[in-house]
């Protein structure tokens, strides 16, 4: 976890709660943490899923891998080092956006197993719901469908630690959902998603 570096700081206390917020919005603020392999699936799930719950009057922003390294992670690699403070990162702000009520989706690889608890226990000791959704598929389905050809550049060694090729991917022990996405069509993959924020009362009214 990251050091507090700056001294002379005190948190300022706001006078709206978290569950005036909740009514106001008619939800629940809720992290949906989606990982898994380039090629599994998680983008084209997170926009759907986006789009159906903002269509029935929710609330929802997704962050996605890529999108993120245009701005608020720009001057990070790929490292493991940086790919630790992108997790970092990352966690921080859906932990805002859980707190403000919103139901947030992320779609990041994500590979490593410690980071993903780091931002578990980030909501947890918030008082916020965080659910892991491992967006699985086999390896050699994730290469071929390979939609920006990383896994084609991986296997010719104009890509180094490229995750499941020569950097590794670490599956989720015990995710609240499983989505296997060989067998699964972007709709099923949705449904699902929010049989499990109707499951836990996420979605209010």
């Amino acid at each position: 976890m990251a050091e507090q570096v700056a001294t002379n700081i005190t948190w300022h206390e706001g006078e709206v709660t978290r569950a005036e917020r909740e009514k106001n919005l008619g939800q629940k603020g809720v992290t949906l943490w989606m990982t898994g392999l380039s090629g599994s699936g998680k983008s084209t799930i997170a926009v759907a899923l986006e789009q159906v719950l903002m269509q029935r009057g929710y609330h929802a922003y997704r962050l996605d891998g890529d999108n993120v390294r245009h701005g608020l992670n720009k001057n990070l690699g790929f490292s493991a080092t940086d790919r630790e403070e992108n997790i970092r990162r990352i966690g921080e702000v859906t932990k805002l956006f859980a707190d403000a009520g919103f139901i947030s989706i992320t779609s990041f690889i994500s590979p490593y197993k410690a980071d993903r608890d780091n931002a578990r226990k980030l909501h947890e000791e918030a008082g916020l719901p965080f659910i892991e959704v491992y967006v699985a598929v086999p390896l050699d389905v994730a290469e071929e469908r390979d939609p920006k050809g990383l896994y084609k550049k991986a296997r010719a060694g104009e890509l180094k630690g490229f995750t499941g090729i020569d950097d590794p991917y670490e599956e989720p022990e015990n995710p609240e959902l499983h989505l296997h996405t060989e067998k699964l069509s972007v709709a099923e993959s949705v449904q699902m998603l929010l049989d499990v924020l109707e499951q836990r009362g996420i979605l209010m009214s």
